[in-house]
């Protein structure tokens, strides 16, 4: 294998190839095996998040391939984290913690200064584990981006990392893909690329195998593996949105949950608990669609809360919820979704955006005040109205406080009571992203919207078990001495 030992890169054709999942796949493999293995993502532009062991915030991807591993998430893993705000600008968080929000010109005229870090970050990992599995972002392939380029090809060239192309057969144009990437990468960039994967395959396998001669003529390059499609494979999207209409029969009497699609929508992986469960209709509504009826409305994170508010109320969804309201509907807001509820906003200094003060919706009685300083961290507790355990992160600027915080959603472990209740017990927030994948947690906020229905969904297991699959499908369609080459060290 070309380049340095106990490393490899997993690169995609496209976004959405499947890089993130191969690499928490290959992680899943060396750890059933007893190698100590680490994930690690040079730049990565996400607002799905999380929060490490060491207080920082990485790629939720990360944190899943962390898990495949059986290690704790790092902010090592992911040293820049890129949130958007805007058309044009992003928050850049290096190494866990915000440093500054650039337009993407002047991101590009930074990216060697956080090189600097990415190689520090990675020199780290290199010294604690024997293998480091990295994912690259988009596509290598993206000519406009190559100079000082720290997300793909020019951070494997920097480290002298082997290469490994992923394409999405699903999508269409696979062999194009996988030419057009090669032909357009330089000739030292494509000497470290060391195989193929196809992926999201459908049918026969077989069926493709002239394909592959011609692939492998082509290029010179090996197809490593045909990685079949997966469309039961659970584990949290961090870029694509998922699709989310009711499909079959048995949801069609079950609780109707509805959930707007915010421009800036964060953390949408807290909804998968309700996307799995066989008996809850979860609808994401999408501008230009009326707003249909629900049981429960949830108001979801949002990395701009006062601009995906004003957006909220252009599209009608404040006359909505005062009558989704009126005929004895529930709410639950989580982060953003939690201070859009409140009676009031105050972005005095500009932390979300322009600085503004502006009203809330008024469903609870706090006020949220942003401050400079992002609070981060993992915490645990119950939920307040009985015993039912839930867990999760906090990710959010801003502090909430009011009259409703007298009854609060949930006790943490440490007796401090956290988020709010409405006086009519119809409408509740936190801040707790993953509030529901407790299995008890989600079955008590079901039946707070008067409803038992009897199953629940248990998102740790049903990622464990996802993770073990996928790993299990890597040892049987990929190449033998492909993996084996991850188990001897010099």
């Amino acid at each position: 294998m070309a380049g340095g030992r106990g490393m490899i890169m997993i690169q995609g054709t496209t976004s959405d190839a499947g890089k993130s999942v191969v690499a928490a796949g290959l992680c899943r493999w060396l750890h059933r095996r007893g190698v100590a293995v680490a994930p690690f993502k040079p730049q990565n532009m996400a607002l799905n998040s999380a929060v490490t062991e060491d207080g920082g915030e990485i790629g939720r991807a990360q944190a899943l391939q962390a898990l495949a591993a059986g290690v704790n998430p790092h902010t090592d893993m992911n040293p820049v984290l890129l949130k958007p705000n805007s058309e044009t600008g992003a928050q850049v968080i290096i190494q866990g913690r915000v440093v500054t929000t650039l337009t993407a010109k002047e991101y590009h005229a930074f990216k060697p200064q956080a090189m600097v870090h990415v190689l520090e970050s990675f020199a780290r990992l290199r010294q604690r584990f024997q293998v480091i599995v990295v994912e690259g972002a988009g596509s290598p392939a993206e000519i406009n981006l190559r100079q000082n380029d720290i997300a793909n090809m020019g951070f494997a060239e920097a480290v002298d990392c082997p290469v490994v192309l992923v394409a999405d057969i699903d999508r269409g144009g696979v062999f194009a893909h996988l030419v057009g990437t090669l032909e357009l990468l330089t000739p030292s960039e494509r000497g470290r690329v060391c195989g193929m994967i196809i992926n999201k395959f459908r049918g026969d396998p077989g069926l493709l195998q002239p394909g592959i001669d011609w692939l492998e003529k082509k290029t010179g390059k090996p197809v490593l593996g045909i990685i079949p499609f997966l469309p039961d494979f659970r584990v949290g999207d961090e870029d694509s949105f998922f699709d989310c209409k009711p499909k079959d029969a048995k949801a069609k009497d079950g609780l109707r949950v509805l959930i707007p699609r915010l421009p800036r929508i964060s953390n949408h992986t807290d909804f998968d608990p309700l996307r799995w469960h066989p008996q809850v209709r979860l609808t994401f509504w999408q501008p230009g669609e009326e707003i249909p009826g629900a049981d429960l409305i949830i108001l979801p994170g949002s990395k701009s809360v006062p601009d995906d508010l004003a957006f909220l109320r252009r599209h009608g969804w404040e006359e909505a919820l005062n009558r989704h309201m009126r005929y004895g509907g529930r709410a639950l807001g989580i982060c953003g979704g939690f201070q859009m509820l409140g009676r009031r906003l105050e972005d005095t200094l500009g932390v979300e955006g322009r600085p503004t003060v502006c009203a809330g919706l008024g469903f609870l009685d706090v006020v949220t005040r942003y401050g400079p300083e992002k609070i981060l961290k993992n915490v645990t507790g119950r939920l307040a109205w009985g015993e039912a355990r839930v867990g999760g992160y906090e990710i959010h600027m801003g502090e909430t406080f009011g009259a409703d915080m007298g009854r609060p959603m949930v006790i943490l472990e440490d007796g401090a009571a956290h988020g709010a209740v409405s006086g009519d017990n119809r409408v509740m927030g936190c801040y707790l992203h993953g509030v529901m994948d407790h299995p008890e947690g989600l079955a008590a906020i079901l039946a707070w919207c008067g409803v038992n229905l009897g199953e629940t969904v248990d998102v740790a297991q049903e990622t464990s078990r996802s993770l073990d699959r996928m790993a299990q499908l890597l040892d049987q369609a990929i190449v033998p001495e492909f993996l084996a080459s991850f188990l001897h060290f010099p």
